[in-house]
């Protein structure tokens, strides 16, 4: 299948309007400050944009924590960053829950790059998928990690809304411990995975969070995301066993 050759990735990030200008940030109390800020969004969107450019099957889904008030604000620095010719229009966005377009389609049409906000003015003011409209989540943190319960976040449509058509899986903790990051990306996160699989109506996460993705007793995030792609692909545990199979007869 020559989808196995096309890859997705996603990354989720926090803006701000900070020095007159988006900026990538965590807050305190709602602030951006100079002791946690990251830096100017657009150098992260122009990292992305060369990413897409050197790797042309590559389809990148980005999940914005979104405080930037500035009217427009994203939109300019995502046009200044190159990025809206490979966007993926909010128009053909599924609703309802139906099916998303192929990846081979989307390749082929170059609209390679999916960008979701928690704002829910922006999608018909600058066309930014409102992220409830499209994708259910669960718990982040701490409380999201306890065996055995998947329950979605207060933001987040119930897990098992089939008109939303992804779902998003955290599995990390409120403080990050590097240490415990090998446990916690391992065995406890295929089992959390099967757990909310359960909680989502018996859908396979698109997307799954971890903090310290290297880290793990064995195959960890690796072998999660090879677990969920077989799933959606094929039905198989693994991606690699999502293989065409002829008959020479």
């Amino acid at each position: 299948m020559d989808q196995l050759n096309n890859g997705a990735r996603a990354l989720m990030l926090d803006t701000y309007d900070f020095r007159g200008d988006v900026w990538l940030c965590h807050s305190f109390k709602g602030q951006c400050h100079d002791y946690t800020a990251f830096g100017p969004a657009i150098d992260t969107l122009r990292e992305i944009e060369a990413f897409l450019s050197t790797h042309p099957a590559e389809i990148v889904t980005i999940i914005l924590e979104d405080y930037v008030q500035a009217p427009n604000g994203l939109t300019k620095v995502f046009t200044d960053a190159g990025l809206m010719k490979y966007w993926f229009p909010v128009t053909n966005m599924p609703k309802n829950g139906q099916d998303w377009p192929l990846v081979n389609d989307m390749v082929q049409n170059n609209q390679r790059l999916l960008v979701f906000t928690s704002i829910q003015s922006k999608e018909a003011s600058e066309g930014i998928a409102y992220q409830w409209n499209y994708m259910v989540e669960n718990q982040y943190g701490n409380i999201g990690m306890q065996a055995g319960s998947c329950t979605n976040r207060k933001e987040s449509p119930p897990l098992n809304d089939n008109s939303r058509s992804l779902v998003l899986v955290n599995y990390f903790r409120c403080i990050p411990m590097k240490k415990l990051s090998c446990e916690d990306n391992s065995r406890n996160l295929i089992n959390m995975l099967h757990t909310c699989n359960g909680a989502a109506a018996n859908r396979w996460a698109n997307f799954v969070a971890v903090d310290y993705y290297k880290r793990s007793e064995g195959g960890g995030s690796f072998q999660a995301v090879d677990l969920l792609n077989g799933k959606l692909l094929c039905g198989c545990d693994d991606v690699h066993a999502c293989v065409v199979s002829y008959n020479w007869d």
